[in-house]
């Protein structure tokens, strides 16, 4: 097999967002109980994700473009490293190691990740890492990462990843039609969106690509939608918008209980995913309240990435993820209200074709001049106010080298000069939330995660104090809890 292969469109568009104050870096930090085996930790690294050829090429340029190439002094001595936290070693000097990482480029002359042991005071290790997003977006990596892992000290995965070795075709993808079918089919087989008439159409357009009138008519709805995208106003000015600068600053929340989230859900009528935007929705609000801002009607806006990712796609890197624009109502006291309200506008964007749209943009600007992407990856940006991804994690305990995984976190890069990123992960009966902060507007991020469990805490507290069948009316619930007061 050749030893270069082509980047695709998309991965372009991804390695050539980094800026100074915002890489394009997905970060993670796992913490473990216990201390990991080196030698061990070293062969899973190299049986089971070096496997993935991405991992032991870099990024070249030429004339020709951009290409994959395998790195002739590929050492993994130079990717895993030991590192010593100052001080006592404690959640508070691990999580400034960490923002300092976020804030240092990858080395364009190795492969583009890295991670990082180092000891804790926490009960045992933790295991840094950096992994550049033009390699893979956050589900392939999850997944990668997870592939490192055992259910019992000792005891392997049984079933080894799929090597990721992918020819320079499957990486360039098919050419533009491909590129902007593909993901568009996805979303056309969804039987929430599309009808039978819709599905009719695109079979015939599909069977006679030349009949470019039977596209205009298909993307009738796609022509909404990206008029949608083009033509958005932009959200509400907070402190949370304004000039990054090269400092980051991180936070992760407590472990909630999974089973305690599903039961409030139940009883209020909404999915797990409506709760946790609700509960980070009400964090931001509550922050903004401490700063002493109005918050009055203030909305802001969430770039959600959605996994668009087909069966055949398993094993693939690369990206294959599009975004949809998600307002959160953090102008809404009320927290049922709030969560009723984030409940329909999560309903409005599963019928949207927002994420088809995101990912053709991607793979178009990858193809297009750098100049050109970032004027069109900029305006998106100035229309957004965070990043937020959500990804469900396993639920059983896994174990790494000898020690047991206690709590994982990953942080989502932020493109342009968005300033914030929420990333929601659950694992082990539990979820958290973890937060990505620029130093210049927001240097105290901890004060936004320990409103998210408050959220939580509001809402069962009504749930345990209120008459069931009166939740689903947002306003008596308030005039009962005010006649109470009086």
């Amino acid at each position: 097999m050749s030893s270069r292969e082509r980047v695709s469109p998309v991965d372009i568009a991804w390695l050539r967002m980094d800026r100074p104050h915002n890489l394009m870096q997905i970060l993670g930090v796992m913490l473990f109980d216990g201390e990991l085996d080196l030698k061990r930790l070293k062969r899973a690294i190299q049986t089971r994700m070096l496997i993935h050829r991405r991992f032991v090429q870099c990024v070249v340029t030429n004339h020709e473009g951009y290409w994959w190439k395998d790195d002739p002094r590929f050492d993994l001595d130079n990717h895993l490293h030991r590192a010593a936290l100052p001080g006592a070693a404690g959640k508070a000097e691990l999580q400034d190691f960490v923002s300092r990482l976020a804030s240092q480029p990858l080395d364009r002359h190795r492969p583009l990740w890295e991670f990082h042991l180092v000891d804790t005071a926490l009960g045992g290790q933790a295991l840094i890492m950096r992994i550049h997003h033009c390699i893979a977006d956050g589900i392939a990596l999850v997944g990668v990462i997870m592939s490192l892992m055992g259910q019992e000290t000792g005891k392997p995965r049984r079933r080894l990843p799929k090597a990721s070795h992918n020819g320079p075709e499957a990486d360039a993808g098919e050419g533009l039609w491909n590129m902007l079918w593909h993901p568009i089919e996805d979303a056309l087989h969804n039987p929430l969106r599309a009808s039978g008439d819709l599905l009719a159409k695109y079979a015939d357009l599909v069977s006679h690509p030349g009949q470019l009138a039977d596209f205009v008519r298909l993307g009738g709805d796609l022509a909404v939608e990206m008029g949608k995208l083009a033509f958005m106003a932009s959200d509400s000015p907070t402190r949370f918008k304004g000039k990054p600068g090269a400092l980051k600053r991180l936070a992760w929340s407590a472990r909630i209980p999974l089973t305690e989230v599903k039961a409030l859900g139940q009883v209020l009528g909404c999915s797990v995913n409506d709760l946790l935007l609700s509960a980070v929705a009400g964090a931001l609000r509550a922050y903004l309240v401490a700063q002493g801002d109005a918050v009055d009607g203030v909305e802001l806006r969430a770039m959600v990435p959605v996994n668009l990712r087909r069966p055949q796609d398993e094993g693939k890197l690369g990206n294959r993820f599009g975004l949809v624009a998600l307002v959160l109502p953090v102008g809404i006291e009320n927290p049922l209200a709030r969560l009723q309200e984030t409940r329909m506008r999560m309903a409005r964007l599963k019928d949207s074709y927002q994420a088809a749209l995101t990912l053709t943009i991607l793979g178009a600007v990858g193809m297009a001049p750098k100049i050109v992407q970032s004027q069109v990856l900029d305006l998106l940006a100035r229309k957004a106010t965070a990043v937020m991804t959500n990804v469900p994690g396993p639920r059983e305990a896994l174990y790494l080298a000898g020690a047991r995984m206690t709590e994982p976190l990953f942080w989502v890069p932020q493109s342009g000069d968005i300033g914030i990123g929420v990333s929601i992960l659950s694992y082990d009966g539990a979820v958290q939330v973890g937060l990505i902060t620029d130093d210049n507007l927001v240097p105290d991020p901890e004060a936004i995660v320990a409103g998210f469990a408050r959220e939580f805490e509001r809402l069962m507290l009504l749930v345990l104090m209120e008459p069931w069948d009166r939740l689903k009316d947002p306003e008596a619930v308030e005039a009962a809890l005010a006649a109470e007061l009086r």
